[in-house]
């Protein structure tokens, strides 16, 4: 088949590359424009356009799909199917019109579940056992097309986000592979979502670092890990800033907020249950365990968390 690649970071890379290891003509790679990082404000590239470059791929990064020209030259690649991934644009109905056989999404969710841009940070921020990767032709709404293929995965109940991340973004390349050969073979149809069904997944946000220690333990254990590898949970304690990456739930109780040192561990007190620093780290320092950050600060058992 003839095809466009719309993608940008990790989590596109491996359907990128399930695509070029088909056989398809991709006739173009859309991605984002690059981005200033590091202390040196260094243009970095995204994931994609650099698997795409090494593959020889014309690469596009259009600062918006709006343009008419952009869309012109869209139209004029005539490609037979388009394949999004973690792009991060809406396509316009003219660009969604554009391929025969549709624009095909790979979706980090079980849809209509957790439609939006972090399905797979919700799910585990709000406990789910298991969540999957839906891949559907695109419509004109968020996440609303009609369904094509799924595949479940469960969810570990320490896993993080960032760890759940490394392994959808293997299913929801097999899955892609899946998905165009039964489009290629002309027997693949969609399913239409339940509205009543769906449940939004938007964007993380900073403010959401900070954490009530009146919630359950297994809360505020989720909350954690789903917020690794970003915006990242995090506290005050004994004046420093640090974040919290992982965690445990253990018994106990005291009142919420409270420090404890207990057999060397670093705990902390929540409404219901404990939980245990498992890893975290200082705003200036390195990731380190909870043992480890013990061994180098003095806490007071029983100080209270700002």
């Amino acid at each position: 088949m003839r095809i466009i690649f719309m993608g940008t970071p990790d989590f596109a890379v491996p359907s990128l590359q399930a695509v070029i290891d088909r056989g398809d003509e991709i006739c173009a790679v859309f991605t984002q424009p690059d981005k200033p990082k590091g202390r040196g404000h260094k243009l970095q590239p995204p994931p994609v356009k650099e698997l795409a470059l090494q593959h020889g791929l014309p690469v596009l990064q259009p600062a918006s799909l709006r343009d008419e020209d952009v869309q012109k030259a869209i139209a004029d690649l005539k490609p037979e199917a388009i394949v999004v991934v973690a792009y991060g644009k809406l396509l316009p109905p003219s660009v969604l019109a554009v391929p025969p056989l549709g624009c095909i999404n790979v979706h980090g969710s079980l849809l209509p579940k957790y439609r939006g841009a972090a399905p797979i940070q919700w799910a585990v921020i709000n406990g789910e056992k298991n969540t999957g990767v839906t891949t559907m032709f695109m419509a004109k709404g968020m996440d609303t097309g009609d369904m094509l293929l799924k595949a479940e995965t469960d969810i570990g109940p320490e896993e993080t986000a960032g760890e759940l991340f490394d392994r959808m973004k293997l299913i929801g390349a097999e899955l892609l592979t899946d998905t165009l050969n039964q489009l290629e073979q002309g027997y693949l149809k969609g399913t239409p979502q339940d509205n009543s069904q769906a449940t939004l997944a938007p964007m993380l946000k900073k403010e959401m670092s900070a954490i009530d220690w009146s919630k359950p333990a297994r809360q505020i254990h989720d909350q954690i890990r789903g917020l690794n590898p970003w915006p990242c949970a995090a506290a005050t304690i004994d004046g420093r800033r640090v974040k919290l990456l992982t965690s445990q739930v253990v018994e106990g109780s005291n009142t919420p907020g409270t420090v404890h040192s207990i057999d060397g561990e670093l705990l902390i007190a929540c409404g219901q249950g404990m939980l245990k620093i498992t890893e975290l780290q200082a705003e200036t320092g390195k990731r380190m365990s909870g043992k480890n950050y013990l061994l180098g600060h003095t806490i007071k058992d029983g100080a209270l968390l700002e």
